[in-house]
């Protein structure tokens, strides 16, 4: 039998009220934020931590 595929780290961002939330396909999750690009560098910060994607901190991916 085949060995199963490892989670993709795929980041998006979700809005709850007048807070936007960074989540990964990994499960991981960042801190609610007000501003929507804070958000978006938290998953950038998540992609580069964990070696996945192409992302910079100055540049977002998401």
């Amino acid at each position: 039998m085949s060995e199963p595929i490892p989670h993709a780290h795929t980041t998006t961002t979700t809005e709850n009220g007048s807070f936007c939330i960074a989540r990964c396909a990994c499960g991981w999750y960042g801190p609610a934020r007000r501003a929507r690009a804070r958000a978006r560098e938290d998953a950038a910060a998540h992609l580069v931590a964990t070696g996945d994607g192409t992302a910079h901190p100055g540049r977002p991916s998401v």
